[in-house]
């Protein structure tokens, strides 16, 4: 029997999950083998855009290897939608309980956002123990990170937003950190340019110090 893929699993496998506003199908395979050959095994595909969905669609299909979610998931409608184009994890900026309802009629891990003790809490109480803190670097992501890891040592984070090469590795380093999201690796100067060997060099040099 398949094992159904959990947060702790996601986060566990992938400390690093690439966040992609794309609307040109065309490139998605392109970004996807650049990724996938940098090391990388999992992106975030935002619903920003109107060809969001089929290019979820896409990577489900093509890239059995890619572990594809769908990001800026903001209503059941959204959801549904998403998971229905083969999305395998769900992430939203924040969290009702209209989503949270909606999230257990899928087996597949929802990572909804929080960013203060009050919204932390709501979540953790609604049965989410991982969660995207967004948007990190705004709110001083690493002084807060620190500052939640005593009151509520059992919530692990994904930070998002404003995560660089710069201060990647110092969210990484911190306990209650599970993974971050980062939209640097696949910026839109990076999509515009069809800068796919930049994409590769990016994650191998990530990569590398995550193992070392």
């Amino acid at each position: 029997m398949h094992k159904q893929l959990t947060a702790a699993d996601l986060f566990k496998q992938n400390k690093v999950i690439p966040v992609v506003v794309i609307n040109d199908v065309d490139k998605a395979s392109a970004i996807v083998t650049a990724l996938l050959e940098g090391g990388i095994n999992a992106i975030e595909i935002t619903l920003r855009t109107i060809n969001a969905l089929e290019i979820i669609n896409l990577v489900a299909k093509q890239f059995p290897e890619m572990l594809v979610g769908a990001g800026t998931v903001l209503s059941d409608s959204d959801y549904h939608k998403a998971a229905g184009k083969g999305a395998k994890f769900i992430v939203s900026p924040g969290l009702s309980q209209e989503l949270a309802n909606t999230s257990h009629d899928y087996d597949i891990p929802f990572i909804p956002g929080a960013i203060t003790p009050t919204e932390i809490i709501n979540a953790y109480n609604l049965g989410f123990e991982y969660l995207k803190l967004f948007p990190a670097q705004s709110f001083n992501g690493i002084e807060l990170l620190k500052s939640l890891s005593s009151p509520l040592p059992h919530i692990k984070f994904c930070p998002t937003g404003g995560i660089n090469m710069n201060n990647i590795k110092q969210y990484l380093e911190l306990p209650n950190v599970a993974a971050v999201g980062c939209s640097f690796i696949v910026s839109a100067d990076v999509i515009k340019n069809s800068d796919y060997q930049q994409i590769t060099k990016t994650c191998k040099t990530i990569t590398s110090f995550i193992n070392s």
